[in-house]
């Protein structure tokens, strides 16, 4: 009977293609490991039972997180081709700019883990370039690009050095991808141990090779110094090329979003619109401030957000006149309005939007005034969101129409509207910013997602006394194209008729 048993097991092994999935185009992360025959009364002792065991990388993969991963892709949604395009558009762009001649190396350092405490982590975030161009999700790691000879601008190899498989560690911190997992999960040209990296450096110091790496703005400072000890110290010793900044490369090819990025963009903005919606039916005269921020969070966790994208304002009453209070430590009373700006993030997508609305679930006549000139003034420069119009024309449009409607609301007098040109205490912040893996994207570019909003202060002593105390900004995510803008935030309630109508 063991005999038999035994041939068994053996002829499924010599066909376990049969019984294992082929993953090699995916990566190891199904291993043989152990095959257990497992008997039970319903089980005749020549029927052996094979277990598959897998490998857990470390972060989520097809095989081990299916419902979050699909089959090609290094991040949720985010194929090995993409990620490897990326980097080829990124060889392409350093060439254009400094000559397609040379020999050019680029150097992107991971994010570090930050502690809050001694052994006590922040979550970790992965550094949006590294993870724009690699999709991996270990810190203390670097991704090397180096141009290879031939016509084509784009061809270059790619090579990641990771932290070593360590068991003792592992134990605590989790499993690593190590350098087999990393190679096969990513799709890079060639894994390293990071402790390799000096060594691996040694070659691009000589004078034929110009070095991309952002060593003004370290990133992780570890690393950094490393790699200025190893590679940058010498070149310039040596009176060698300088060593030029990459980011802003990086930044220009992250502010066209792929056609997975829209749709990861597009998810977050869903689940963000139904975790207001939920806020607003919600809420009541006397609910904190931090009630409504956890009922933001939990909202969007339960449809499937990985987090808050940023600290969440949650600000009743007057304290909405503080453009970024996220002490999130207050009741909010009958009668006065909360401005919430919360969004979240959705596999290393992010959104982004504000809605203010009254506590009690019904605007009064000074508040719903000044708040329909507001979204009177956001409407107006949502569709201004075109290619050929520019943002600092956007924003003075805005800044007019405040002027405007704060005449027709006697908040300012006729001889005051022409100051609000430039930024005033009515509205002190731009028009907008970028949006994409982080809430305030590229900051090196020039911006895009639109917001408006007008602040009256408590104290302010020149306004008619019903507008003081009211702050009021509504924010929406806007994809520009060819065509149309895009509302990526269209399903979050903002005219004054759908929230009074959902918290009724």
């Amino acid at each position: 009977m063991f005999s038999s048993l035994s041939s068994k097991v053996l002829k499924n092994l010599c066909n376990y293609k049969n019984v294992f999935p082929d993953v090699r185009g995916s990566g190891i992360l199904i291993t043989l490991g152990h095959i257990n025959t497992r008997f039970s009364r319903k089980l005749s002792l020549s029927s052996p039972v094979l277990v598959r065991t897998l490998r857990y990388l470390g972060q989520p993969t097809s095989q081990t997180h299916p419902h979050l991963v699909r089959p090609g892709e290094v991040t949720a949604g985010i194929q090995q081709e993409e990620f490897r395009r990326r980097r080829g558009q990124l060889m392409s762009a350093v060439k254009e700019h400094h000559g397609k001649q040379s020999r050019h190396v680029v150097i992107i350092v991971s994010s570090p883990v930050k502690y809050m405490a001694v052994d006590v982590p922040y979550p970790f975030r992965q550094d949006p370039n590294f993870l724009y161009l690699s999709g991996f999700k270990e810190p203390n790691s670097v991704l090397v690009l180096e141009s290879c000879p031939g016509d084509s601008p784009t061809n270059h190899r790619a090579t990641l050095l990771v932290p070593e498989r360590n068991p003792e560690r592992e134990l605590w911190d989790g499993p690593r991808s190590g350098t087999d997992g990393a190679l096969q999960l990513t799709g890079v040209d060639q894994t390293l141990k990071i402790d390799d990296l000096g060594r691996f450096l040694v070659q691009f110091r000589t004078q034929d090779w110009t070095v991309w790496f952002d060593h003004l703005k370290p990133v992780h400072r570890q690393l950094c110094e490393q790699i200025k000890t190893s590679l940058l110290q010498p070149r310039t010793l040596e009176s060698k090329a300088p060593t030029q900044q990459v980011s802003r490369f990086v930044q220009q090819l992250r502010l066209v979003k792929s056609y997975s990025e829209v749709a990861l963009m597009k998810k977050a903005s869903d689940i963000t619109a139904q975790a207001f919606t939920e806020a607003m039916r919600f809420s009541f005269p006397g609910v904190s401030e931090a009630q409504l921020q956890g009922k933001l969070d939990y909202e969007c966790r339960m449809d499937g957000a990985d987090m808050l994208a940023y600290p969440p304002v949650v600000a009743g009453g007057n304290r909405a006149n503080t453009l970024h209070y996220i002490s999130n430590n207050q009741v909010i009373n009958d009668g006065e309005l909360v401005l919430v700006d919360a969004g979240c993030e959705y596999h290393g997508y992010v959104c982004d939007i504000t809605r203010t609305w009254p506590i009690s679930g019904k605007f009064t006549e000074p508040q719903r005034q000044l708040y329909e000139a507001v979204l009177s003034i956001q409407k107006t420069c949502l569709n201004l969101c075109r290619p050929e119009i520019s943002l600092d024309h956007i924003y003075t449009v805005m800044l007019n129409l405040i002027g405007m409607k704060l005449k027709d609301l006697g908040i300012v007098r006729d001889k005051e509207g022409h100051e609000l040109t430039q930024p005033g205490r009515y509205c002190p912040h731009h028009i907008s910013h970028y949006l994409g893996m982080d809430v305030h994207d590229t900051p090196d570019m020039s911006r895009s997602s639109k917001l408006a909003g007008i602040y009256v202060k408590e104290d302010d002593q020149s306004a008619p006394p019903e507008f003081r105390g009211i702050g009021i900004r509504i924010e929406d995510d806007v994809l520009i194209t060819d065509g149309d803008p895009q509302i990526l935030t269209r399903n979050c309630p903002k005219e004054v008729h759908e929230i009074e109508q959902l918290m009724a």
